[in-house]
């Protein structure tokens, strides 16, 4: 006799993943650092309205910069920003490039260098592997993003490159437990979608 056929109650592939990240807490991850970057980003954009108007011009004051310091030294402070827990916000780069010749192209260098900056990040954490101490003590520090990572994977990789969690923390978290480095790659993406939805806000305000 053939087996009967699979139950009509079974869930799918979608229903059990989806389960999956509500009953590990990824929506609330999502949601509670979603209301966490709310506020930074309302300080951060008024803090740039009110610098403009009350105490300097900011299209004088990036003009100065780029009249002073090349681009690419620049563009390098950037990278190496990104590359190392992305010590300065970005918002600032972006700021910036607003000034520029051709603003939307050195926005897409500026989103090109964070990925980038992403993918050394990713390979920090696949070489301090193979020092014990180092290793031991980062993986003591980021053990939040370590385990989130190997919870929700990818997603976590999306989330880390759209929202303000520093996007550098969670690549070094990826090469740590050495995940697979083209999928990274390809969640990684993600990072340039978010610098073009913050420059339409920023550029915005500054016209």
């Amino acid at each position: 006799m053939r087996s009967q056929s699979a139950p009509k109650n079974r869930k799918s592939k979608l229903q059990l993943i989806h389960q999956y990240y509500s009953y590990t807490g990824f929506y609330n991850f999502i949601w509670e650092n979603i209301k966490k970057s709310i506020l930074p980003f309302i300080l951060i954009i008024g803090g740039l309205i009110l610098i403009d108007r009350f105490v300097i011009d900011f299209n004088s004051f990036f003009s100065y910069i780029t009249e002073n310091y090349s681009a690419i030294s620049i563009f390098s402070l950037f990278f190496t920003s990104e590359s190392l827990l992305g010590l300065i916000p970005p918002e600032l780069f972006i700021a910036w490039v607003n000034t520029l010749p051709n603003p939307f192209l050195n926005l897409s260098l500026l989103a090109l260098l964070s990925y980038l900056g992403g993918c050394v990040s990713y390979f920090i954490g696949r070489g301090i592997l193979s020092i014990p101490k180092v290793s031991h003590y980062l993986e003591s520090k980021m053990a939040k993003h370590i385990i989130n990572i190997r919870k929700w994977g990818g997603f976590l990789i999306i989330v880390g490159a759209l929202l303000p969690i520093p996007f550098s923390m969670v690549s070094i978290a990826a090469g740590i437990i050495s995940f697979s480095f083209r999928r990274y790659l390809m969640y990684g993406l993600f990072r340039f979608l978010r610098f073009y939805l913050y420059a339409l806000a920023i550029f915005s305000l500054m016209s």
